[in-house]
């Protein structure tokens, strides 16, 4: 029996993408909060952004070879910021600040249409609702779910920043279904990758895996080995709906 589903964030709910503009609008808010801190870079946007860009090699480096998601600290002053050899302790106050600008500028985001109306009818099965999500940043997602006005739909969310487990890790999926007190053969997820969404909660056991494509698909899941295929494909967030309604009938 189908009682909860859960969503991934960036790419699922909402539309994800980057572009040239997002780009350097995220490496000119660094540099103006970096010298805000008195941190101040000392160098030309483009070495700001070239070696911003190498940090983050650095830190997916890391971060894939063990799906470990590390807290805003140790990822800016350790990875992403590290050339610059800024004190850390002038530096690490502000890395959560940093953070969240980074998800929200270098991204751009938008929520995707009728996401609430499909929240909605979920929430009229009487189904539990939750959220797993990888993210560099403790509180943006908490923050964005709030502005798009669909926060009370979920009564867990479950980020890799707090928990320190990135998807594809299964462990992550875990933490969400004590959370939710469901058990694995009862939950549905949905999200855009193969390379950690399907794959992830297959492994966890979920009965379920529904996959919307995103701008990010593509690049995310380019010559993976596809441990798991999606049991479902949809075009639209709108059909999650049908998808489960039946689900849930075929008890």
């Amino acid at each position: 029996m189908i009682t909860s589903v859960l969503f991934d964030m960036g790419g699922t709910l909402e539309d994800i993408y980057v572009d040239a503009q997002s780009e350097w609008k995220a490496i000119e808010e660094l540099r103006d909060m970096l010298v805000s801190y008195g941190l101040d870079p000392e160098v030309e946007k483009e070495e700001l952004k070239s070696r911003v860009d190498a940090g983050w090699v650095r830190y997916g480096k890391y971060r894939d070879s063990c799906d470990v998601e590390l807290k805003p600290i140790p990822i800016w002053c350790d990875y992403v910021l590290e050339d610059f050899r800024f004190p850390r302790e002038a530096l690490a106050p502000h890395c959560e600040e940093i953070a969240h600008m980074w998800e929200v500028t270098h991204f751009h985001r938008a929520l995707r249409p009728r996401v609430p109306e499909m929240l909605e009818g979920l929430k009229s099965l009487g189904l539990k609702l939750g959220i797993v999500s990888n993210t560099a940043a403790l509180y943006q997602v908490f923050d964005i779910l709030k502005e798009y006005g669909i926060r009370d739909y979920f009564q867990d969310v479950t980020l890799s920043s707090v928990t320190g487990m990135r998807k594809p890790d299964p462990n992550i999926f875990q933490v969400a279904m004590r959370q939710l007190q469901s058990a694995p053969e009862e939950c549905v997820y949905v999200g855009d990758t193969v390379s950690r969404d399907i794959i992830g909660s297959k492994r966890a056991g979920f009965a379920k895996a529904i996959q919307i494509c995103s701008k990010l698909t593509g690049e995310k899941d380019c010559g993976i080995k596809r441990e798991f295929e999606p049991d479902y494909i949809v075009e639209d967030i709108y059909g999650v709906l049908p998808v489960v309604r039946e689900l849930v009938s075929a008890k």
